[in-house]
């Protein structure tokens, strides 16, 4: 069951990311007042909270996901939202999309797959000591900031990777606050999560990655933007997963190897989708940029 949520949030996701990015790019050039104004000024246009309400039903599926499987399952999952969000920007946004990036999205997808069905992920726990969350959440913040750095004047193709880099990296801890605020909701309540650290770095953190996800698309670069903030989602997930919640993987030599050669089919995937220039070529793109 988890696998059917986890499949449907990919697609609510990959469409509120289309119909963000067709509102965001309307925005471009416009970020002198500053990246945490960018929401204010997007929330004024009825697309982009098109896109927030398909956003909204995704963390609900992706919740109900956490709730029941593990996060080394549900997120990498969630990385298909690259296979979905490609046709959509071809029909919502007029996008071209080479069948280069088809092929590299269902390479990243298939590469995914095949690391689910051989890392065969199984036991873990749905929280974790505060200091465990600290030693997590720190060098997530100073990647992320370094990454801010070095993109915030880059060209756009390179903006929209960085940038969508950090966003996944703050998604994936995202995921793993969500699931411990979930396990909290379901033990104690709502005034039991209302009372819970949990719940406040999650909003914060969530606000972080959805802010640098929208200066990435506000790029009008599609392919790397989403490429990046979905498959550093899902590894941040899974490296979390392992490390924060103790959630095992295959060990033997054969299993680490397939692991391996699946994990490097989906980094040469995404390599090909952040080399991707196609998004440019888009009228929105040409406008935006007049």
């Amino acid at each position: 069951m988890e696998v059917v949520l986890a499949a449907a949030a990919s697609f609510f996701f990959a469409l509120g990311t289309v119909l963000q990015q067709k509102g965001a790019v309307a925005e471009q050039g416009r970020t002198a007042s500053g990246a945490a104004k960018l929401l204010l000024r997007l929330a004024r246009r009825p697309v982009w909270l098109g896109g927030l309400a398909a956003d909204g039903l995704g963390f609900v599926c992706q919740a109900a996901a956490l709730a029941i499987g593990r996060l080394v399952v549900v997120q990498p999952i969630l990385a298909t939202s690259v296979v979905f969000a490609l046709p959509l920007g071809a029909k919502i946004t007029d996008q071209r999309i080479s069948r280069r990036d088809v092929f590299a999205a269902v390479a990243v997808t298939a590469g995914l797959a095949v690391f689910l069905v051989i890392g065969n992920p199984e036991g873990g726990r749905d929280n974790a000591p505060f200091g465990d969350w600290l030693v997590a959440i720190a060098p997530i913040a100073v990647l992320s900031g370094i990454l801010v750095g070095m993109g915030w004047r880059a060209s756009p193709g390179v903006k929209a990777a960085l940038f969508g880099t950090a966003a996944g990296l703050f998604f994936g801890l995202s995921a793993a606050l969500t699931k411990a605020t979930v396990d909290r909701l379901i033990d104690d309540g709502v005034f039991g999560v209302l009372f819970d650290w949990h719940l406040y770095m999650l909003l914060l953190v969530g606000y972080a990655g959805m802010t640098l996800s929208e200066v990435s698309l506000q790029t009008g670069v599609l392919a790397p933007a989403i490429a990046t903030f979905s498959i550093l989602d899902a590894v941040t997930s899974v490296v979390l997963g392992i490390t924060l919640l103790h959630e095992d993987l295959r060990h033997d030599f054969l299993g680490i190897f397939l692991i391996l050669v699946s994990l490097g089919i989906m980094f040469a995937g995404l390599v090909v989708l952040a080399g991707s220039q196609g998004a440019r070529d888009g009228p929105e793109a040409s406008a935006a940029g007049s």
